[in-house]
């Protein structure tokens, strides 16, 4: 399988620029608002598309990714919250291991539950930790994910995590 967009964002390092990327959540936007954001990130040169949320409750996944490929170039990489939110439509996928928790389904019980249907979709995986860092507010992947974000100001747990 081709790492297409690993070796993008490699090469982007390697020459010290760096990526922008808007994150999608499908059970926040509909139809209109899709054809609006990609609109403003065309405008804004946005680099990548994440798509995913913590629930994804809505059915229509694939739906928001075949609008947004239809209206331009940029690549979809999809940020799933669960083995369901996996599309045969995007470009790639964040395979995430959430290593600021201590949940052992979330660091490898999801992934080994998801491995089949990942290697059947043909996307280019992308092996990611993902670790919850504190913003201030409860968010629902700490809700979910029963973890416990890391303080923003303690970087030395944050290097120490990762």
């Amino acid at each position: 399988m081709k790492q297409v967009i690993y070796q993008q964002l490699a090469e982007r390092k390697q020459a010290g620029k760096k990526s922008f990327t808007v994150l999608i959540d499908p059970d926040k936007v509909d139809n209109a608002s899709i054809e609006q954001l990609v609109s403003l990130s065309v405008d804004a040169k946005v680099d990548y598309f994440f798509l995913g949320g913590s629930l994804v409750i809505s059915s229509h996944l694939d739906e928001c990714i075949q609008q947004i490929k239809a209206a331009c170039d940029i690549p979809v990489i999809l940020f799933p919250g669960s083995p369901s939110q996996v599309s045969k439509y995007a470009d790639a996928l964040l395979y995430l291991s959430l290593i600021s928790g201590r949940n052992p389904e979330l660091l490898i019980g999801q992934h080994v539950i998801s491995a089949p249907f990942v290697k059947k979709s043909g996307l280019e995986i992308m092996p990611t930790g993902y670790m919850v860092v504190d913003g201030g507010a409860p968010t629902t992947v700490s809700y979910i994910s029963n973890a416990t974000p890391i303080p923003a100001d303690k970087n030395e747990i944050a290097m120490c995590t990762a």
